[in-house]
């Protein structure tokens, strides 16, 4: 898992096929504009993306892309927005932060471990 830059790599080590014992991939408000055209092996873990609509940094088209490119792959994936939140929305004590996107997204997070890790 990974954050900003982080999810992006996240996504990168997915899209690589390289990884081997790893349950699922997740990222958090990351980077997906570098993966413009990017594929994923048909054995990707499954993905998820948690995504503050609000992100300056990564549009919503980025967020289309990146589930057309999961779809056309065949990748389990889930891709949470939410909404009012920008770029950064976990970062505590930061402006950009939203304590509701936060606890959200970790709930999503730790749901989606405990699915996966049970597999």
């Amino acid at each position: 898992m990974g954050y900003c830059f982080g999810g992006a790599a996240t996504l990168e080590l997915a899209a690589s096929g390289e990884a081997k014992g790893i349950a699922g991939y997740a990222t958090f408000h990351g980077g997906l504009n570098n993966l413009h055209g990017q594929t994923y092996p048909k054995d990707t873990p499954p993905i998820l993306v948690a995504h503050g609509a609000l992100d300056s940094s990564v549009s919503m088209e980025d967020v289309g892309r990146l589930s057309e490119a999961l779809e056309a792959s065949d990748v389990t994936y889930e891709i949470d927005i939410y909404s009012g939140a920008p770029h950064g929305f976990t970062v505590f004590g930061s402006d950009a932060y939203q304590k509701r996107a936060d606890e959200k997204s970790w709930d999503a997070f730790t749901g989606f471990l405990g699915e996966q890790l049970q597999e």
